[in-house]
């Protein structure tokens, strides 16, 4: 469906609609409907129909349309004639269409107003006389308008407001149908029209944001502002400020004290508005222009309202900020006074800090008073490096600081069109550089003046510790020299050690000889220190002269040491021979008791009677020759007397000790009586053992005597078991009974063999191990007894087992016989048991065909066949009693293999009395070969 609309679109933000005014009210959602259903179609001919007072056509009266007509203050466009009708007879007011903006102009007013002490009830009539009108340009532009005219008539109102009318048009606003008639007839929307291009002119034309213009520039300050806020969105001026939210986000920008913004709520704009409102009212001085009922319950909030309460923000917080940088002006400005100033102050007492450190440091530097010694000087230049290293380097650096503060302070004083800083008499800085430079030269002739001496110093303490340095040396050599030169060692010493002495006096001349240069040397120094006169000569002196004194003394006792050393040497050569003799004799002597002793100590370990009669032998031939080793040790003895006897006469200390031999008398006495009582214990321990060896002999002949009837009759009953098995005649019961009684003997003959066993243990208590007499030992006794026994039991076990396969299979005594003589017969070892070659040539020899037929057409017989059929029944060996159950096997039991040797169930019972399980057959009935059959190949089970 067309939807008309009322006259033609609104124009800029300057333009002023007909709803501004009163005229039509109009809904903005349907934009030609009113309440009511009633549709206002556009006119032609400029008249459009009036609505009754039911709301329908009233047609009874016309108004000219008319053109549109335009003054500009910044685009204000008022659409239709001025009338002072402003609203529909007969329509109630839209809700959702805003009021005029008539309370926030008039609060807008007052804003100012009351600045110059007054106030304004009703916009429509206060301004009527001109005279509020002019007051409110003189305070808004802050220029003075003429002089009112006091007189009440309508021509004084006129001119009062023709002269605010020209003061405004004299500021480039161009007042289009606004005359000063209509104003002081209080024409409402004249009226209005004419606020809001004061507004326009002097609270918003000089808003710019980034070359924006007016709106655009306080929206976009606006934006700006309430960018960092959340659920603030500014687009426009009208609702995006319908929530209270943007208010609020531009005070707490600038004033974040006066709103909690986080404890604010969209869904309550009310509460919002009236708070930012209040707020801005008590503490921003901004009046309240607002209702916040009117913005909530009003779809579209008023723009120019919104405007104009949003301006006085902008210059609420403008004005604030510019106060605020003129204050930071003037306070940079005192800062930038008072920084000069104390940058004065600190260049005058650094100056005269800096220059009263120099007026006491330079007589310290120019001071040259000598010291006596290297240490003194060194404290000295210590004491310099440390002026150098620590005073100095602050003072250099406040020097450098003191010229860039004064430098600083000029360019300052320059900038800001200050005269220049003229520091104080004598604290200028070429004062400072005068000083410096004469501390300069004064520091550098210190320096040299302190190397200088300390090289004097230096030349005095090296010649005096070059003394120092060689007397000590020689002193420390000299030391004890004169108590080695006086002692007379030599009387209680060897030969040897007089050689030694002789030889060691001549090294000591030797270095007698090289000290004397450095004796002569200190002698020079000392002379030099007295040249240089040397602050400590006179100690220099004396010590020189005690090492001199000291230097003659030493010579002296040399020459008197040596002659004593060549008598006794001469002296002592006597004596060495006697020794030497002794120590040729002595030695090979006292070995011979060493060995005796070792001999006679021996712990001698024999077996036989032989060994120690051996022995005993051996012993007296030592005995023999002890008469002759007494003769020997007295010619010893004799000579160490005589050595002695000569010492004693020439008054010569012997150390006591043979140079050559450290076997004294004292020790050949010694040893040749331990000789002495060694010879009568070495007879008894041989007796002894003489007779032990006796006893143990007659146990050896003994035991060998038993054991060598013993071991032949054990041999001779394996063979005859042996022989019995093989060659056994007559039924299988007379051979058993035979084997049980040839058993019997073989137990009776126990007693035999534990009397042997009585012996051997008297043979293992005594430790005998060897036994020449027989070549039995008790461990062949006891294994040959254990064969023995087992043999015979296994023989009767065998017979046993062929009378029940016997019995069990019907065999005649002959077959029985016949199977014997062919097992006997291969049986080539008499081991009892047929390998598989053995077994095969069994199997022939009773007329068993053992040929498959790979062998009748090759010729030849292949053993492993034999040895699978053995392995197929769990042997490796067959024994007779295994052949008899080979051939004749009963069909339920399976043979047994013990040892891989194939034997019937119940092998081994008789014999150790332990029955093992036989193993499950190999084959399904097992084994029956008959006469004629082959037990090799054709492919089946054998």
């Amino acid at each position: 469906m067309a939807v008309g609309f009322l006259g033609p679109p609104l124009q800029d933000f300057g333009a002023v609609p007909l709803r501004l005014l009163g005229w039509p009210p109009q809904n903005p959602q349907t934009r030609g409907f009113v309440p009511g259903g009633v549709f206002l179609p556009p006119c032609r001919g400029g008249t459009r129909p009036a609505l009754g007072a039911a709301g329908g056509l009233a047609g009874a009266r016309q108004r000219p349309w008319g053109r549109a007509r335009t003054f500009w203050g910044r685009s204000i466009t008022f659409w239709g004639r001025a009338s002072t009708r402003g609203a529909v007879p007969g329509v109630a007011a839209d809700p959702g269409v805003p009021a005029p903006p008539r309370p926030t102009f008039t609060a807008w007013c007052n804003s100012h107003l009351r600045k110059a002490g007054t106030q304004i009830e009703n916009i429509d009539e206060d301004f009527r006389d001109g005279l509020k009108l002019m007051l409110l340009l003189e305070v808004i532009s802050g220029e003075r308008l003429p002089k009112p005219e006091r007189g009440k008539m309508r021509v004084h109102k006129i001119n009062n407001v023709n002269k605010a009318l020209d003061f405004i048009a004299s500021k480039g606003v161009k007042l289009v149908s606004i005359g000063a008639e209509e104003i002081v007839d209080g024409n409402a929307k004249m009226t209005l029209g004419m606020i809001w291009t004061i507004i326009l002119r002097f609270a918003i034309q000089d808003i710019s944001v980034e070359e924006t213009s007016a709106k655009e520039g306080l929206l976009l300050w606006c934006q700006r502002k309430t960018a960092p806020y959340k659920n603030v969105n500014v687009q426009n001026f009208h609702i995006s400020w319908k929530d209270g939210l943007a208010f609020n986000a531009l005070i707490h920008r600038h004033r974040p004290e006066l709103i909690e913004y986080d404890k604010l709520r969209k869904d309550d704009p009310v509460t919002n508005l009236n708070n930012a409102f209040e707020v801005a009212e008590k503490y921003l001085d901004i009046p309240k222009m607002l209702d916040a009922e009117d913005i909530v319950g009003t779809l579209r909030p008023d723009e120019k309202a919104i405007m104009t309460y949003v301006s006085c923000f902008y210059h609420a917080f403008s004005g604030a900020q510019k106060a605020e940088t003129a204050a930071n002006r003037i306070c940079k400005v005192l800062a930038v006074n008072q920084e000069n100033e104390h940058l004065m102050e600190d260049y005058e007492k650094l100056a005269s800090d800096l220059l009263e450190w120099i007026r006491r440091t330079i007589p310290w530097l120019e001071d040259r008073s000598p010291q006596k010694t290297i240490q003194e000087m060194q404290q000295k230049l210590e004491d310099f490096r440390d002026y150098r290293r620590v005073h100095k380097p602050p003072k250099v650096q406040e020097k450098c600081q003191l010229e860039i503060n004064f430098n600083t302070l000029q360019t300052k004083l320059r900038l800001s069109n200050r005269p220049a800083f003229m520091p104080s008499e004598g604290r200028m800085v070429a004062d400072i550089n005068n000083g410096w430079q004469h501390l300069e030269q004064a520091e550098k002739g210190y320096e040299e003046w302190l190397l200088n001496e300390i090289r004097r110093l230096e030349r005095l303490d090296h010649l005096a510790e070059k003394f120092r340095q060689k007397a000590s040396i020689h002193e420390a050599w000299t030391e004890g020299k004169e108590a080695m030169l006086k002692q007379k060692d030599y009387e209680s010493a060897t030969l040897s050690d007089i050689k030694a002495l002789i030889r060691k006096h001549e090294a000591f001349e030797s270095d007698l000889a090289a000290h004397q240069d450095r004796v002569e040397q200190i002698a020079a120094i000392a002379q030099e220190l007295n040249e240089l006169d040397y602050y400590d000569s006179p100690s220099v002196n004396a010590r020189c002269q005690k090492i001199c004194d000291q230097w003659d003394v030493l010579g002296s006792l040399t020459h008197s040491r040596r002659e004593a050393l060549e008598k006794t040497e001469k002296q002592l050569e006597t004596i060495d021979e006697l020794h030497l003799e002794y120590a040729k004799r002595a030695a090979p002597f006292n070995n011979w008791m060493e060995s005796a002793m070792e001999d006679l100590q021996d712990m001698f370990i024999v077996h036989t009677i032989e060994e120690i009669e051996g022995l005993i032998a051996a012993h007296d031939q030592f005995k023999s020759t002890l008469p002759d080793a007494d003769k020997e040790r007295e010619a010893i003895l004799g000579i160490q007397r005589e050595a002695q006897r000569i010492a004693d006469f020439n008054s010569i200390k012997l150390g006591g000790n043979n140079p050559y031999t450290s076997v004294t008398p004292q020790i050949i006495n010694s040893k040749w009586e331990r000789v002495q009582q060694l010879v009568p214990k070495r007879d008894h321990a041989l007796l002894d053992e003489q007779s032990k060896q006796q006893s143990n002999e007659h146990l050896r002949r003994q035991f060998a005597s038993q054991a060598n009837i013993v071991g032949p009759w054990i041999q001779t009953k394996m063979e005859e078991i042996g022989r019995i098995s093989i060659e056994m005649n007559g039924t299988l019961e007379d051979q058993l009974n035979h084997l049980k009684q040839y058993e019997q003997s073989i137990v009776d003959y126990k007693p035999n063999i534990d009397l042997l066993e009585q012996q051997h243990q008297l043979i293992q208590e005594a430790l005998i191990f060897d036994n020449k007499h027989t070549n039995y030992t008790m461990e062949h006794i006891r294994v040959g007894w254990e064969q023995l026994l087992t043999t015979i039991a296994r023989t009767i076990n065998e017979v046993e087992n062929q009378i029940l396969t016997r019995d069990a299979k019907g065999i005649s005594q002959e077959q029985m016989q016949e199977f014997r003589a062919s097992f006997n017969h291969f049986d080539k070892d008499h081991g009892g048991a047929l390998g598989p070659e053995e077994f095969k040539a069994c199997l022939i020899s009773l007329g068993y065909d053992v040929e498959n037929d790979r062998q009748k057409r090759t010729g030849s017989t292949d053993a492993d066949d034999f040895r699978a059929l053995l392995i197929s029944a769990g042997c490796s060996l067959v024994t007779l009693s295994a052949l008899f159950s080979l051939l004749f096997p009963p069909p339920p039991v399976p043979f047994w293999s013990s040892s891989h040797r194939c034997e019937p169930p119940g092998l081994g019972e008789g014999a150790g009395g332990h029955k093992e399980t036989p193993p499950e057959p190999k084959t399904g009935a097992g084994l029956s070969l008959q006469p004629g059959d082959s037990v090799v190949g054709g492919g089946g089970a054998p």
